[in-house]
Formats: C-alpha cells, structure tokens, sequence
C-alpha cells in the first residue's frame, strides 16, 4: 500500500511504526512542517510553515480554530502538489489531529482511508482545567475558551474512518459519539534497549558521575512546568535534602513551556520555582542538566534510586513507562494517566499531586529503603514488558491497524 503519515513534527509518533512498514514492503511517504529539522530515512516531503498565530484580540474564541485550520491549508495545499504534480494518491493517510494538519486532507484524496492519531480531547472541566486551582480555577469564560478548542477536533474526529489512542485515559477523553472509532495501541516501549543495568553509569553534561546503587532521585519534564509537577517537586526538595544529606537530584529539562501557559514575569517556570526553594536546598547536590542525550536518559533511569513523576489528568509521558522498563522505582502522582499503569505498593508508589508534603515523605522513605522495593521494581519492568513491549506487543498491532486487519 501507499501509507501518508502527516506530522508537524515528523517522525513523532511512528518514529517505530513508518520504517516497519516500509521493511513490509509499503511505500511509506511523511508530509511534515518546513521547519522540522529531525532526520528520517523516510521520503518526506515538507508544507510551507503556518502564518504566525492570530491575534486572539481579534479572533477571540476563534483563535485556535483560526491556528489550526491555517495549518491543515498548508498541508492540504502540499497534498495537492503531491497528487496533480507527482501523481502520489495513498491508501492510507495516517496523521496527528493535534494540529489541524488532516482536516482538509480527505477533501484532495477522498477514496484513501483517514487514520487520525487521537491523542486527547480537551475538556472544560474534569481534566487539567482547574485541577490546580493555583494556576487558574474553571469558570463560565475558562469553558467557553476550551469548547471552541475543540472544534478542530471534533471536525478531525468526524472525518475520520479510525482513529488511535495509546491509552484508555486519553481514549476516553473523547466524546462518546468518537469513542467506537478508536483503536487503543501504545507506540510502545523497546523494553531491550531500556532494561535494567546494574553496572550502569551515567556522565551528565556537567561532568557529575553516578552508578547504580549511588542514592540518586531524578526528575524528568520535557521542560520543567506546572503540568508536569515541577512545582510540587521543587517544594518538596528541601524536605527531602535535609533528610536525606547524601542524596544526588537530578533534574532533566528544558526552560520552556510544552503545556500551559507560560508564567508572566518574563522569568521561566524553573527559575520561578528554584527560587522559591533555592535558600533551602544544597544546589551542590542538584543537577539540573537541561535535555540530554537518550543515551544519557536510559542512563539515568537504570541507575536511579528512585524516579519521580507528575502530571496533571492529560497526556502520560513515554519517559514514565521507559522508567519502569529501566527498573526504576517510580513515585508518581495519583492521577488517572498514571493509575493506568501503577497500582500503588505493586508496581510502583502514587501521592498526590498537590501535596508537596507527602509527596517529600514518600520519596524519603523510598531512597531510605531501596532493598524494601525491589520487588515494585521487578513488577514495574514486568507490566512493561508484558503490555507495551514494543517488539512483541505494540508494534504487531500497530501494524495489523494500519493494514486494516484489525
């Protein structure tokens, strides 16, 4: 078959799934932003970048809409040079709604089956909106903003033949009408390369050392922000410095916003709340080591003591699930992406996301007592292997939904 993957940020997603594809002997072709520099075997061609954001002074509760739909005509008009220029008509387009790039698509190749990669469906209350009243409380003009968020979505939904989640958390944030479309499947986790070591060692950019068994408690965001429990770690560090006066923190992260808003100060989140703590922590013995490498990742994960994740109710990140495939000991929040996948005092310990506190005696009594969970560490990598091995497990079934035989 001819498989069209659209992603802004190309490979994404199917970083796994595009090139076993084409090692099925399918002619795999992406269509992705002009401005995304990641490298990909994959024939790729590019759409000129979206214009600039709209003013939402002017385009009010249009304004994502407005972002959206201009994204999805730049890609439409990149499909269209595909198909009168190239002759390229696919059987299969496989894109991500996230950012409006499938909603035209159907339109310039109306006989190809939709696939949409269904992530998460915003929701004016009972996800993060509101879920720490500290950065915003929901409201009548709060709700009003996410529904007209929606609206691409629900469009890209509609359009669709299929659709993909990675878990039933985010499956199920989607409205009731979708929800026979989606298809669950994790990208999947490549449980060899990320296993447990314990001869690891791990060099971070500073220089600083560390192997398993040293006392070492890492954090990871994408970047360090409110709506993955930068916050609520940071205010819970000094407690756990004091107690605990040989541990190692290491703290992985960029200083922008992935989610959310950006703080208004003109400061970054990080620095925001580093200085909340700073006179009351060791800054000797915190890392923060910005993004690093991979390699240097697994490192960390396979030589932590303990690893602490937190996220409001919204998208579980991929580094929660290579934690327990690396054999970590992971302390998450008491969230529903989570509890998806840790059962607490089985496979791992949940807190509360808001509660600094017992978040900081939990992870004290963890790096206290790493022998007493070792078997939440065997029963972590376990649940990894067994449900989201990406050989044996996510990729077959990706495969067979993208082929249609499932």
């Amino acid at each position: 078959m001819k498989i069209l993957f659209v992603h802004q940020n190309f490979p994404g997603q199917f970083l796994h799934l595009a090139p076993a594809l084409v090692e099925r002997g399918h002619d795999v072709t992406a269509l992705t932003d002009e401005s995304n520099t990641r490298k990909t075997a994959i024939t790729t061609f590019r759409y000129r970048k979206p214009d600039p954001r709209p003013d939402p002074t002017v385009a009010r509760l249009g304004t994502t809409f407005t972002e959206m739909t201009n994204r999805g005509h730049r890609a439409a008009r990149a499909a269209i040079v595909l198909r009168d220029k190239h002759g390229y008509v696919p059987d299969v387009i496989f894109g991500h709604g996230g950012w409006g790039e499938t909603l035209f698509l159907r339109e310039v190749w109306p006989s190809a089956r939709l696939i949409v990669y269904a992530e998460l469906y915003y929701a004016p209350r009972g996800l993060d909106v509101g879920f720490d009243p500290e950065f915003g409380r929901a409201d009548d003009e709060k709700a009003f903003s996410v529904v007209s968020r929606q609206g691409h979505q629900a469009l890209m939904m509609a359009q669709a033949d299929a659709a993909l989640s990675p878990t039933e958390f985010q499956a199920d944030t989607f409205p009731a009408c979708f929800r026979d479309k989606i298809t669950i499947i994790h990208d999947g986790v490549d449980t060899r390369r990320v296993a447990p070591d314990p001869q690891a060692r791990v060099t971070l950019p500073s220089g600083a050392q560390f192997q398993a068994g040293d006392e070492v408690l890492t954090f990871i965001n994408r970047n360090l922000e409110p709506y993955r429990g930068y916050h609520s770690f940071m205010r819970a560090l000094p407690a756990v410095m004091r107690a605990r006066p040989e541990a190692q923190v290491v703290i992985i992260g960029g200083d922008d916003v992935s989610y959310g808003a950006r703080p208004g100060d003109g400061r970054s989140w990080k620095e925001i709340f580093l200085d909340e703590v700073r006179d009351r922590i060791d800054l000797d013995r915190v890392h923060f080591t910005g993004k690093v490498p991979y390699a240097t990742f697994v490192g960390l994960m396979q030589a932590t003591r303990v690893h602490c994740y937190l996220t409001v109710p919204f998208v579980l990140s991929w580094s929660m699930l290579e934690a327990m495939s690396a054999g970590a000991l992971v302390v998450g929040s008491r969230t529903e992406p989570v509890e998806e996948l840790i059962t607490d005092g089985e496979n791992g310990r949940l807190v509360d996301f808001l509660d600094p506190v017992q978040i900081a005696e939990t992870l004290i009594d963890s790096l206290a007592r790493p022998r007493d969970f070792d078997a939440l560490r065997l029963a972590a990598r376990a649940h990894i292997v067994e449900n989201y091995d990406l050989r044996t497990i996510c990729l077959p079934r990706l495969i067979a939904f993208v082929e249609g035989r499932l």
